[in-house]
């Protein structure tokens, strides 16, 4: 197995990117949340690594994160989602919106994914939820519930369900919510302050 490869970076054109690790070229496929990460061509770089072994090929995907990695393995863990829905989750949606989207049971949210349809989003839903707080112990301290308490019902998954729902990206969302200064604050004025800072673009 390959946990990971350090070179240089040689190409990047999404969704494949090669790395040229002392004279031997990876190539390697990425979500864009990890294409976003990458440094210029020809700069050093880093990524944690999952090999796919199939009859017909040997796929490597590679993440900026170790818990993006995470997520897209137990991604393919649930019936009928496979390296290529994967890639498109993580490519759509950041792991903390993710988390967010199982605990809170927002089905809809991972349906705006593209290539994402109802009952895979239904199924993730399910599947995930009793593996996502080993997903977020330890990689996503900032993540309200990933180390413990209860995200269902509270201020910011509402807050999030909300924003969702006025048609903004979940990926936006995550950012918005996470710019509101301080904690404690109920979902109306968390949504009050992310629709701000969003007008305010």
């Amino acid at each position: 197995m390959i946990g990971y490869l350090r070179g240089r970076l040689a190409q990047k054109h999404p969704p494949g990117l090669v790395v040229d690790v002392n004279g031997v070229g990876y190539e390697l496929e990425a979500p864009m949340s990890t294409f976003y990460a990458l440094p210029a061509v020809g700069e050093p770089v880093q990524l944690h690594t999952h090999l796919v072994v199939r009859e017909d090929a040997q796929l490597l995907y590679g993440f900026a994160t170790e818990a993006e990695r995470r997520l897209f393995r137990d991604l393919l863990r649930v019936s009928g989602v496979g390296p290529k829905i994967g890639l498109a989750l993580l490519s759509g949606i950041t792991v903390e919106a993710f988390l967010l989207c199982v605990e809170s049971g927002d089905a809809a949210a991972l349906v705006r994914i593209p290539g994402v349809g109802r009952k895979t989003a239904e199924r993730l839903v399910i599947e995930m939820r009793d593996r996502i707080r080993a997903l977020g112990d330890g990689l996503l301290p900032g993540v309200p519930g990933a180390a413990g308490g209860a995200v269902a019902g509270g201020p910011q998954a509402e807050a999030f369900a909300a924003m969702v729902a006025l048609g903004y990206k979940p990926v936006e969302v995550t950012r918005l919510l996470k710019g509101v200064p301080g904690d404690g604050h109920s979902t109306e004025e968390l949504i009050r302050q992310a629709l701000q800072a969003a007008a305010g673009r």
